[in-house]
């Protein structure tokens, strides 16, 4: 398997960034947590969809859960369990992290976590997260930094 790539990247298109996160969901082979910002439009949801892709799993089934929160995907052939989180109507900070079961699944050995708005998670800290900050240059031009906390 190949590593996780970090660093800073300058996709020109909603497919070059579907693909970064395609060739990242391909590098995965064990339970990991990627923590998505960026403004609403910048590409989260792009880059959640790419990251199923490589997991083996139908991107056309990873869509944003705002309103459900949590949608879990492992369809047929997925390489692990996919858990797409977007907590952009949290409000309550860790009381309502912990109610999602966010704890059950940052522990379930064949889990890959992805988070859009993790500023929202309060309190509640996830370590070896890899942060990634997708900010929109204009038109289709988005700058991905993607590094690992520690």
């Amino acid at each position: 398997m190949q590593s996780i790539p970090t660093g800073q990247f300058i996709t020109r298109s909603a497919e070059e960034t579907f693909e970064l996160a395609y060739q990242i969901g391909e590098a995965v082979n064990e339970p990991t947590v990627f923590l998505l910002q960026g403004d609403l439009g910048a590409g989260k949801t792009v880059f959640a969809k790419g990251i199923g892709a490589g997991l083996d799993i139908d991107p056309a089934e990873v869509n944003s859960p705002t309103f459900t929160i949590v949608n879990q995907l492992d369809g047929p052939g997925a390489r692990m369990r996919l858990y797409h989180l977007d907590l952009y109507r949290i409000e309550g900070g860790a009381n309502e992290v912990y109610d999602l079961g966010l704890e059950e699944m940052l522990n379930d050995p064949a889990g890959l976590v992805v988070i859009e708005w993790p500023e929202r998670l309060g309190e509640f800290a996830i370590p070896n997260a890899y942060q990634v900050m997708i900010s929109d240059l204009g038109g289709d031009e988005r700058k991905i930094e993607i590094t690992r906390d520690r």
